[in-house]
């Protein structure tokens, strides 16, 4: 008997049973049903593993003009690399990288790289003279003042570029320079989210003492000195000596003096501040009492 004739005699079988012809086609069906349904329950699906990169994002900052400008998507000259393109518009910093092509070295809007140019853009005009002027803004007209929104809205919105934080005026800087600050003023600034944020500001001000100055490290250095970051127990507190003795001991972070330190001990202190004033740019906000 072929497998033909076979098939068809256990067809007929089962339409005897069953009274019904056609059955085994019903049968066959529920069958391979019932077969798939435990092959998926006694099998593990296989797991496809993604690989997810994701970038940690980085905390707001304040900037100074001076910080600003470094971001003008020109080549650094140490790495070699191109710099990020950064602009900010009415005091909103934005990363438009992304549209360097027009904002970056050759492009059409390049002069607004590394600049304030709220006012540039709600007039509309490339004079060098409504570049870098944040106060500016303050005295636009009706119709000026809503091209300048609209020109947030569209960054913001349907360029989706990243804010990167806030642009301090820097005559608001200059004006706390020569402040004499206690201790416990330092003491009021840890970045600490409990903390009033100035207005202009992107974040709350993080004071640290160094030698006869105090610096705000919210400007470039929340990632560190912020809540959370590797330096952070430093925020709030004249730390000349534990700087000078690269310490975090509690002792070095209460008594700030100096002056029993040897001369290794204070360059190392004087090489902190140059990285403070040149590399890092933190501005100036008072000089500490002693």
């Amino acid at each position: 008997m072929s497998l033909a004739d076979y098939a068809r005699e256990v067809s007929l079988w089962i339409d005897g049973l069953t009274g019904i012809h056609g059955s085994s086609g019903y049968v066959l069906i529920f069958v391979v049903v019932f077969l798939g349904h435990q092959f998926m329950n006694t099998h593990e699906p296989p797991i496809i593993e993604m690989e997810k990169e994701e970038e940690e994002k980085e905390p707001p900052r304040n900037f100074t003009s001076k910080q600003l400008a470094y971001f003008d998507g020109t080549k650094d000259e140490k790495t070699g690399e191109d710099k990020p393109v950064y602009l900010s518009v009415n005091g909103t910093v934005f990363d438009v990288s992304d549209g360097r092509n027009f904002y970056g070295p050759e492009g059409p809007y390049e002069k607004f790289a590394g600049k304030e140019c709220g006012v540039a853009l709600a007039k509309m005009s490339f004079e060098e003279k409504y570049l870098g002027d944040l106060k500016a803004c303050e005295t636009l007209n009706f119709g000026e003042k809503n091209e300048l929104e609209g020109w947030i809205e569209k960054f913001t919105y349907y360029r989706n570029y990243p804010i990167k934080g806030k642009l301090v005026v820097d005559e608001d800087l200059q004006s706390l320079a020569n402040r004499v600050l206690k201790k416990e003023d330092l003491s009021k600034h840890t970045g600490s989210s409990e903390e009033e944020i100035p207005s202009g500001y992107a974040t709350a001000p993080i004071y640290i003492g160094a030698g006869e100055k105090v610096y705000d490290a919210s400007f470039g250095g929340v990632e560190f000195y912020g809540p959370g970051g590797g330096y952070n127990r430093f925020a709030g507190k004249d730390i000349s000596r534990a700087l000078a003795k690269m310490s975090f001991e509690a002792d070095d972070l209460t008594n700030s003096s100096i002056e029993d330190l040897d001369d290794k001990q204070k360059k190392v202190l004087a090489d902190w501040i140059k990285t403070f004033e040149e590399k890092k740019g933190y501005p100036v906000v008072g000089r500490l009492e002693k």
